[in-house]
């Protein structure tokens, strides 16, 4: 560790330094942002680009007193290392080790938890308001970049605050980026700032001017409007100004010099501000700042001085790069289809490489920004006019739309595709991203349709029923990562019956019914139970809504023993679907529920989180041999049976 790293154990150690040893900290900071994330992956570019930042609000502002509340929690990797956190700091992402986000429990610096987007002030201003009540003293800030201000929840914070008017400072982190670039009308605005100095520059000179012409006194007593009406035509500060918000900026983040005298005045100012920084995503490491997509999240085992990564080894594809694949196909054969991405262009494969969506169709692309609920409305529209949308989306960042889910898409039976990325337990990111609620909270709207392919071959089928399906909305849910099956585009693909499940495997008088990616558990689960003299059949169940309501009710007749697999969570699940039907049709058969415990899971590699929750093969082979063990109706020869090493 280098040598101002190894003696900051608070902020309060690098308050009272010289500014030319915060510069040194700072590319410190970045050499070991670097020298960790190259080796473990991670956040890379948003936390180089905010530096500087980082230390001039620890410098200035009294932390923890004073409350720092970020958006985009990945920004935030230098902020753990000036927070009692930089001993620890390679355990970053990794099993037991520090959240690559914001985690209140984690440290009393990070004031609020943040995975997801545009929090920051909504939260910043409840901080303020609740201070306020109380009668206490201390400074709320809020940090918002990455594109959250694309986020319509910025907007109802800012239009609140205007209101309440307290004593609260919002930074807004303009880097010109979310993970893809930025898109729409409120970054065109900030854009045009960065090169138009002019308002913040000239704007008195131009009052004492029209003072001076033969009507100057009249104009005096008119100068308030006027200055109004000089800054709205020249710069769009006058947009929160209009809200009761003083704007201030824009500035260069990445000076110090600059940075701390600004905030240190701004502390002392009253009511509400937002403060305007121009900062570079990746600044430090020009390969980072030349390509701030491709760093914004890159892979483990890059080189830190040059920023090549290790050759790809070939390889199945992705999950999310078939299901891309699949949609050109359907595309070309049905003009009405576009797609839909709230800035994830990249990461749900739509663009990035010539494979992409939006490099083949790019007038059939839309990225709508950080904007969830916006995404689903507009598919909406799109869907009234006989367009066909599928709205490309992580399963995490869809929870945001439940409302208009319901309200604008099923209750009008709208024909709109859910194409839902990163079921499941994803990994790394930890519990702010995994997709495992939305089998509960999809399955329980009426008219929808919901589907999830066990390998990338069905993904293919189902992405292509999802484009033949006109009756109403449908949704296809599928995992991160690599398929590990031939997907088979050298012929065509077929359709999906839909509420229809398949035998995967037939013998015995127990029953695995796995939806998704753990039929392909269930498969080898059963495997295991076989060498343990239980024979099991194998049910991919395809569809949680609507259920194979025939194949589901003969299975569980004929069986001692049903058990469910889903990688969503038990409450409400897949089981639970399985269970009411079973209920609703007198069936009385001994049941297994196998999910995601009622319980936040944090950070780790899928394969250990699997394992962690008991949905790798091996745990649901040795829960079901441990229900066997004392049930002779399961198994005649419990005696037989010998429990499965971890070791195996």
């Amino acid at each position: 560790m280098a040598r101002w790293l190894k003696r900051i154990k608070d902020p309060e150690d690098i308050r009272g330094l010289e500014i030319v040893e915060l510069k040194e900290i700072a590319e410190e900071i970045r050499e070991r942002l670097l020298e960790v994330t190259a080796t473990n992956g991670g956040h890379l570019a948003s936390s180089m680009g905010t530096t500087e930042l980082t230390l001039a609000l620890h410098y200035v502002f009294k932390t923890p007193v004073d409350k720092l509340v970020w958006d985009v929690g990945h920004q935030c990797y230098g902020h753990k290392l000036i927070t009692g956190r930089a001993e620890q700091f390679s355990s970053i992402r990794r099993m037991g080790g520090l959240s690559g986000f914001l985690k209140r429990s984690e440290s009393p610096y990070d004031t609020f938890g943040a995975g997801h987007a545009s929090t920051a002030m909504s939260a910043a201003l409840g901080m303020a308001m609740a201070r306020d009540h109380r009668g206490e003293n201390f400074q709320v800030v809020s940090i918002t970049g990455d594109g959250a201000m694309s986020g319509g929840i910025c907007f109802e914070a800012l239009n609140n605050a205007g209101h309440l008017k307290p004593d609260i400072l919002m930074i807004l982190n303009d880097n010109e980026m979310s993970i893809s670039r930025n898109v729409g009308a409120l970054s065109s605005t900030f854009n045009r700032i960065l090169t138009n100095h002019f308002y913040n520059e000239k704007h008195q000179e131009l009052v004492d001017l029209i003072r001076r012409l033969p009507a100057g006194s009249l104009l005096a007593s008119l100068s308030r409007k006027f200055e109004e009406s000089v800054k709205g035509f020249i710069v769009p500060g006058t947009l929160f100004e209009e809200l009761g918000i003083r704007y201030l900026g824009p500035l260069d983040g990445h000076n110090l010099d600059e940075l701390i005298p600004i905030l240190q005045k701004v502390r002392t100012l009253k009511g509400p501000i937002l403060l305007h920084l121009i900062t570079k995503k990746g600044k430090g490491r020009l390969y980072a700042e030349k390509d701030p997509i491709r760093f914004h999240s890159p892979p483990s085992n890059f080189d830190a001085d040059s920023g090549r990564a290790p050759a790809k080894k070939s390889g199945p594809p992705s999950y999310s790069s078939v299901f891309v694949k699949s949609l050109r196909e359907e595309a070309r054969r049905d003009e009405r289809i576009v797609s839909i991405s709230a800035a994830m262009l990249e990461g749900t494969a739509l663009s990035g490489d010539k494979a992409g969506f939006e490099e083949e169709f790019p007038g059939r692309t839309y990225d709508v920004g950080i904007a969830e609920e916006h995404a689903v409305i507009f598919a909406a529209g799109l869907a009234c006019e006989g367009i066909r949308p599928f709205i490309c989306i992580y399963s995490t960042f869809l929870q945001r739309a439940f409302d208009p889910i319901i309200h604008d898409i099923c209750i009008q039976n709208l024909p709109v595709v859910f194409s839902i990325d990163r079921a499941g337990l994803v990994g790394t990111d930890g519990a702010t991203h995994h997709g495992v609620f939305d089998l509960s909270y999809l399955r329980m709207i009426p008219n929808m349709v919901v589907m999830a392919p066990r390998n990338g071959r069905e993904l293919r089928d189902m992405t292509h029923t999802a484009a033949m399906y006109e009756d109403g909305p449908i949704a296809l849910r599928f995992p991160r990562g690599n398929t590990q099956d031939d997907v088979g585009f050298e012929s065509d693909p077929q359709l999906v019956p839909i509420g229809r499940g398949e035998y995967l495997r037939k013998g015995g008088n127990v029953t695995l019914i796995g939806i998704g990616l753990m039929a392909e558990h269930a498969v080898q689960a059963a495997e295991l139970l076989v060498q343990q003299g239980i024979d099991t059949n194998v049910i991919n169940a395809r569809f949680v809504k609507p259920l194979d309501r025939e194949l589901i009710l003969k299975a569980a007749r004929d069986s001692t023993l049903v058990v469910t697999i889903e990688d969503n969570v038990v409450s409400g699940g897949f089981g639970s679907a399985v269970l009411e039907l079973l209920a609703a049709e007198d069936v009385a058969v001994q049941m297994m529920t196998l999910g995601v415990p009622d319980r936040f899971i944090h950070h780790g590699k899928p394969d250990e989180l699997y394992s962690l929750v008991g949905l790798d093969p091996k745990s649901i082979a040795e829960k079901i041999l441990e229900r066997a063990g004392s049930n002779p109706d399961i198994c005649p020869k419990p005696q037989t049976l010998v429990s499965l090493s971890r070791n195996d």
